[in-house]
């Protein structure tokens, strides 16, 4: 098993038809829900933000292709009557299912469609690869690969898969995830576990600076391992999470490098997370990665820009590939070797630390370079 169906009490299955695709993931338990914070939430979102009070959830519902955002009162009906299409074709009460959608603002949903993907989904649920494999696949919009992530410990696993290319920046992008453990967990835990996860993961990822309308990420615990060291769990789920996160990174849409950035010698990690995320939200740092150019001096500058105290004569920069790294900065030095650097950055992943000098806090994020085909994918993106 890759993600979800490696996790005991879950089952999935999803069809995907041209742009429209359905998924359906059913799994009793505890839950609990992170949301995007745009004042402009979509109708699913505000509709799971209501439901995920109760604390569990029986299954979920979610498509792709139209996002049911900016709709209005109609597309809070069309939400809620997708969740009841789901929860008919599963023998459930209506509240008990999850409702996500993604894809084009300001369309309706096709809900005739959704009801006859739903018809052909429901019947073939199933705990297999294959199944999770094509729920994935149903959620997915401008994503070129699946992303899946199972994390096993010795009594319990977390799993989980999303989807995210584009309009990816704090807090949380363009980003549905359906993330489950056969952990028992409390809902209050939960709830505290998946917030501190997603704040060092989902909420450190940038593709582009636009925050999405859609974003939902759900975790629900079937507890079919039973209970569990809490801090283990915490530490698994955030892995699980981490994993998802890069993912959508290094899939976002027109990139051809992730980018990751660890700040360290930080007043506090918030503080280091602000600086991180501020360097790889720079389309001058962004497209400095595209073109293989060891520009220093844009990392430096985004960095000052933060809004966080450290003393610019006293910082380190160090740039990688993952494995190897040379020094851009000593001591507010500059030190390049200019050829070495360039090297470095010719692969698929380019890596910036970058200590301030300045605290004990450290804090990663991660993004992708800024290419061409960003713009192509966008330009024409409803036409």
């Amino acid at each position: 098993m890759k993600s979800i169906c490696g996790v005991e009490g879950v089952t999935a299955w999803g069809e995907k038809k041209g742009k429209f695709g359905l998924a359906l993931i059913r799994a009793d338990g505890v839950a609990a829900g992170v949301f995007t914070t745009n004042l402009m939430k979509a109708p699913p979102v505000k509709v799971m933000e209501e439901r995920i009070r109760r604390g569990t959830l029986s299954a979920v519902i979610a498509n792709s292709g139209c996002a049911n955002a900016y709709t209005g009162t109609r597309g809070h009906r069309d939400a809620l009557y997708m969740a009841s299409i789901g929860a008919e074709a599963l023998n459930l009460p209506a509240e008990e299912v999850g409702v996500a959608s993604t894809g084009v603002i300001g369309r309706y949903l096709d809900l005739p469609l959704i009801r006859e993907q739903c018809k052909r989904v429901a019947p073939d649920l199933a705990r297999t690869e294959e199944a999770e494999v094509l729920a994935t696949r149903a959620i997915m919009t401008t994503d070129l690969t699946e992303k899946h992530s199972l994390v096993r410990r010795e009594t319990f696993s977390v799993g989980g898969i999303t989807k995210g290319s584009g309009m990816i920046a704090p807090n949380m992008g363009t980003m549905l995830a359906f993330i489950y453990t056969d952990a028992e967990v409390t809902a209050p835990a939960l709830r505290e576990s998946l917030r501190s996860a997603t704040r060092r993961t989902f909420n450190r990822i940038v593709v582009d600076g636009d925050m999405s309308t859609n974003d939902i990420a759900l975790c629900t615990a079937t507890g079919k391992a039973g209970k569990v060291n809490l801090q283990e769990f915490s530490i698994a789920l955030e892995e699980c999470c981490r994993t998802l996160a890069v993912k959508i990174a290094e899939d976002g849409e027109g990139a051809s490098k992730l980018l990751e950035v660890t700040v360290e010698g930080a007043p506090g990690e918030e503080e280091a997370a602000i600086v991180a995320k501020t360097v790889i939200s720079s389309p001058l740092v962004k497209t400095a990665v595209y073109g293989a150019d060891p520009n220093w001096g844009r990392v430096i500058a985004a960095a000052g820009r933060a809004g966080v105290e450290f003393n610019p004569d006293r910082v380190n920069l160090w740039m990688g590939d993952g494995q190897h790294s040379v020094p851009l900065v000593t001591s507010g030095e500059i030190v390049v070797d200019l050829s070495r650097a360039k090297a470095l950055m010719q692969g698929k992943k380019v890596t910036f630390t970058l200590d301030l000098d300045a605290g004990k806090s450290k804090a990663t994020a991660w993004g992708c370079d800024l290419t061409e085909k960003y713009v192509e994918i966008n330009g024409r993106y409803t036409t």
